[in-house]
């Protein structure tokens, strides 16, 4: 692999990944997990993980930033104020792309053939069966986590998931972005400075 290719393609395997919104119209599906014994009452700045995964090629880019903007606007509403030098939490970010396969049964039917010595010829029998059908499709995953600065240790994690769609435009792009974002924190229950969750939306 020459240096150009080393560079680029981590870098279109992030606009891949970051497009998770394409083609799901209720928005990609989250997952969340978290350490049962951190004490969220504590955090109060936050700042960025160094190096964040997405730019360990050494750079940034239009997408990486696209997202640290949106993670500064969500820190921002819940009450976090950002501290470069010695902030309570950290918070880093990937974006993973993997090829996957769905199996699913098609009902299909056909016509078989059989003699009947009654009409002495032949006749059409239906017969109904299940035919086994695989899918295969490309699907995204931009993982946000939050950890203890103090402890080096991961205390809330979140993935927005679905399949990446056709080519979309910059513009598109930048709003799936967004969205999916955005839905990562739909599902982070606390504000700065406080231990206890709030109800999360469809929990």
């Amino acid at each position: 692999m020459n240096i150009q290719q080393r560079f680029i393609r981590p870098f279109l395997v992030a606009v891949a990944a970051c497009v998770v919104l394409a083609a799901c119209a209720t928005g990609p599906r989250v997952r969340t997990d978290y350490d049962p014994s951190a004490d969220f009452a504590q955090y109060k700045t936050w700042g960025w993980y160094t190096p964040i995964a997405m730019e360990q090629s050494g750079y940034s880019s239009w997408i990486s930033e696209r997202i640290k903007a949106n993670i500064q606007r969500e820190m921002d509403a819940r009450g976090y104020r950002f501290d470069a030098t010695a902030p309570d939490l950290k918070v880093n970010f990937q974006a993973v792309v993997q090829e996957r396969s769905d199996v699913y049964s098609m009902p299909r039917s056909d016509i078989t053939w059989a003699y009947s010595y009654r009409a002495r010829s032949y006749v059409a029998i239906p017969i109904w069966y299940d035919e086994a059908v695989v899918s295969n499709y490309t699907e995204g995953t931009l993982t946000l986590d939050m950890v203890d600065a103090a402890k080096n240790r991961l205390v809330w994690t979140g993935d927005a998931i679905g399949r990446i769609g056709s080519k979309r435009t910059p513009e598109q792009r930048a709003s799936d972005i967004d969205a999916s974002v955005a839905a990562i924190f739909g599902k982070y229950p606390y504000q700065a400075g406080n231990g206890q969750p709030l109800p999360i939306p469809g929990r």
